[in-house]
């Protein structure tokens, strides 16, 4: 019975390609707060996000040691090294400066823009890149550029005609800029001026942008597309990438990952011409992953729905033969967190349903008046997004109200013109 159980492995392996055990994805310790971003910085691994600042780890997630000291800002969407000095972008307080690693902190904002609705705040830093001394920052209004490690800022937006700008990347002496609504910007002096570069782009809403050799990979709320061409046309790459709400994307050699809204991750190991899941650990609650990196050999993913957590696998356990991964499916009613908020003039509210159900998602204002239905109707079980285009709405706070069988459940969203 042993030989002949032997002998069926050799043949299903020899048949399919493929081992039957592998690794799979397993959680690390995570951080405070509802991380973001990952970051690699020689042996260190950054993390930050909304309510717990910046952290750090020496040992590859095992343990992390908060850094916030001055840091007055805790909700940190964006990091970046450059050279010996680290910076973190907040939500309201502009830029911070560490020049030891996140030992202690300092405001770098002479010349950043406020928040023309409460000059008490900064505009929200949602980006960044480095290009030799340029320190780029892209913010909800256009992008900024200091060549002098922050101690000063100057607006870099000539012909950026959408300036929410959410992922920057630097390719040679080429910057793409990503906004959200706007598509894809391309400039070739530092910000002097941008060109809009969006022909043949799946969706204007930019999550992420991703570079490897001459592939240009852009994560939109419809799918990933790839410009071999600095921009000038794009090709959309979905071949099974069953869910198409993409938050980031992260490289390694010929490996590209994906990490979507309600799909967990995806990878392509031919630059986006077909994908395949790559989920097997991860938890079956609604695995939308906000960032992927690659440190000592492994992928990190920040994975959320239920809290926030940090998983690694290795790059080694990426498949070559058939794709044996499942995703996750959901099991339980949840009304997302609109994306982005603030929002102009559009967000994106993603909901999630057990069973069958009639469905009612409205939109309401601050005083209680409906302004918006985005759904009434009987939809089957499953990951649903809807987008609200506010373009007649004023700015201000609002509610929307997802009902579906029993469950109900009120989230607040603001519209910032």
């Amino acid at each position: 019975m042993n030989i002949l159980r032997i002998a069926l492995f050799i043949f299903i392996n020899n048949i399919f390609g493929v081992a039957i055990m592998h690794a799979q994805w397993t959680q690390s310790v995570s951080p405070n707060g509802d991380t973001r971003v990952l970051i690699v910085n020689g042996t260190n691994l950054y993390a930050s996000g909304y309510g717990g600042g910046v952290s750090f780890s020496t040992d590859g997630g095992t343990n992390w040691m908060a850094i916030n000291t001055g840091l007055a800002v805790l909700d940190v969407p964006t990091i970046v090294v450059q050279g010996t000095n680290l910076f973190a972008g907040t939500l309201g307080g502009g830029v911070f400066l560490s020049t030891n690693n996140g030992t202690s902190w300092k405001a770098v904002n002479n010349g950043l823009p406020k928040d023309p609705y409460d000059t008490a705040y900064y505009s929200f830093v949602q980006a960044f890149a480095v290009s030799g001394i340029n320190l780029f920052a892209g913010t909800y209004y256009g992008v900024f550029l200091s060549t002098d490690s922050g101690t000063s800022w100057k607006a870099a937006n000539s012909g950026l005609t959408y300036k929410n700008v959410v992922a920057l990347v630097v390719k040679d002496k080429n910057l793409f800029a990503g906004t959200n609504g706007g598509g894809i910007f391309l400039s070739t002096n530092s910000g002097d001026s941008w060109k809009e570069v969006n022909t043949g782009l799946i969706n204007n809403s930019v999550a992420a942008l991703a570079m490897s050799g001459n592939n240009l990979f852009v994560a939109t709320l419809s799918g990933v597309s790839l410009s071999t061409n600095d921009g000038t046309s794009w090709t959309t790459i979905n071949t099974g990438l069953t869910r198409t709400n993409v938050w980031s994307l992260a490289v390694s050699g010929s490996n590209l990952f994906a990490g979507t809204y309600d799909g967990g991750v995806f990878l392509s190991t031919n630059n986006g011409s077909s994908w395949n899941p790559f989920n097997t650990g991860l938890p079956a609650i609604h695995p939308y992953i906000y960032a992927l990196t690659i440190y000592s050999s492994k992928i990190y993913a920040t994975v959320s729905g239920i809290g926030s957590t940090i998983w690694c696998r290795p790059i080694s356990d990426v498949p070559t033969g058939v794709p044996f991964d499942r995703g996750p499916v959901p099991f339980q009613f949840l009304l997302e967190q609109n994306y982005p908020n603030p929002s102009n003039p559009s967000t994106n509210i993603l909901f999630s349903l057990s069973s069958k159900s009639f469905v009612s998602l409205r939109v309401f204002d601050i005083i209680g008046r409906e302004v918006a239905i985005l759904a009434s109707e009987t939809l089957p079980p499953g990951n649903y997004s809807r987008q609200w285009n506010a373009t007649n709405m004023p700015s201000g706070v609002y509610f929307y109200c997802l009902h579906a069988g029993n469950y109900s459940e009120t989230k607040k969203l603001i519209l910032l013109k």
